[in-house]
């Protein structure tokens, strides 16, 4: 599955990732390439979680982009 992901800097600099579909699948990094390495790493331990306990994968959330 894919799984959108929202990167942002926080006010210190450093840039905060997470995963609006799987609450509370929050990481960080020096950088924004480190921020999605680390929550790619966050969802497969969630999602991994989610499988031992046997409870279903939440769907991923899907967009549309609208422009005007």
């Amino acid at each position: 599955m894919k799984y959108r992901v929202l990167i942002e800097p926080d006010e210190d600099g450093v840039f905060v990732a997470q995963c609006p579909a799987l609450p509370g699948c929050i990481s960080q990094g020096v950088t924004r390439a480190e921020a999605l390495a680390n929550i790619q790493d966050a969802i497969a331990g969630y999602l991994a979680s989610l499988a031992k306990h046997h409870e279903p994968a939440p769907p991923p959330i899907t967009e549309e982009v609208v422009w005007k």
